[in-house]
């Protein structure tokens, strides 16, 4: 028999949110290579489309996690590994942020993250399943930064609700674990750094001096999700480089 840290994830299935790009792409493609059957959650068709053509493992669904009917559908889906990656940033002074924009991120960021979660963890009840739920959060959920007021309320909400589900499911043999990323190098966070005077800060603030890349959060991810990873539950796994260590 394989050592526990060599099983690999085959026989499970395997929900990522948020495939289309970026972390969650590189996710979807860590965890098919890891042996799970992959459901690719995306808004965008044709970026899901691609995706499925990289692994035979990765199906593709078409979808927006905050339509509630669709969310609702998820847990008629036999789940056994939930990555809850979908979410947004719009970075802006605390004075300047609309109404609109702070609506956008918790609907997004909290609200469907939870139903998600939520619609998961029926999906594991129903059918005895000793599974994992993984949200993706942000060291922004440990600390506090300047223009990011929102994105850090959100990811400090996830992270609670990381918590609260471990204890909750923790009976049920359903471990909840969150990942939290430094910069990630990233569609969404391009622009940002593509600012030398942001860039450079965010290279210093870094022990290991450099940004994160997806494959960064994907191996993190694996391993929450594998048997290795069997006595792990609440807690929130930091691919930071060192940033909230100082």
């Amino acid at each position: 028999m394989l050592p526990i840290w060599a099983r690999g994830l085959a026989g499970q299935t395997a929900l990522v949110t948020g495939t289309s790009r970026g972390l969650g792409e590189a996710i979807a493609l860590a965890l098919a290579d890891a042996g799970a059957q992959v459901l690719a959650v995306a808004r965008d068709p044709q970026g899901l489309a691609a995706l499925a053509a990289r692994h035979p493992a990765i199906t593709p669904m078409a979808g927006d996690v905050t339509d509630d009917a669709f969310v609702d559908g998820l847990a008629a889906l036999d789940i056994d590994v939930l990555v809850n990656n979908a979410g947004t940033n719009k970075p802006q002074p605390m004075a300047e942020v609309a109404v609109t924009t702070l609506d956008l991120m918790l609907n997004l960021n909290v609200r469907a993250a939870y139903l998600v979660a939520q619609a998961a963890a029926r999906s594991m009840l129903r059918r005895g399943t000793r599974g994992a739920i993984i949200n993706i959060t942000s060291q922004m959920g440990h600390v506090g930064s300047p223009g990011r007021t929102v994105y850090c309320m959100t990811k400090h909400a996830l992270e609670g609700l990381t918590k609260a589900m471990a204890v909750e499911l923790a009976p049920a043999g359903i471990r909840v674990n969150s990942v939290a990323p430094t910069f990630i190098e990233t569609p969404m966070t391009a622009p940002m750094l593509a600012d030398p005077a942001f860039a450079k800060f965010v290279q210093e603030m870094i022990p290991l001096g450099r940004t994160g890349t997806p494959d960064d959060v994907a191996a993190a991810v694996v391993y929450l999700a594998s048997p290795a990873a069997a006595m792990v539950t609440g807690t929130s796994l930091l691919v930071d480089g060192g940033w909230t260590a100082r």
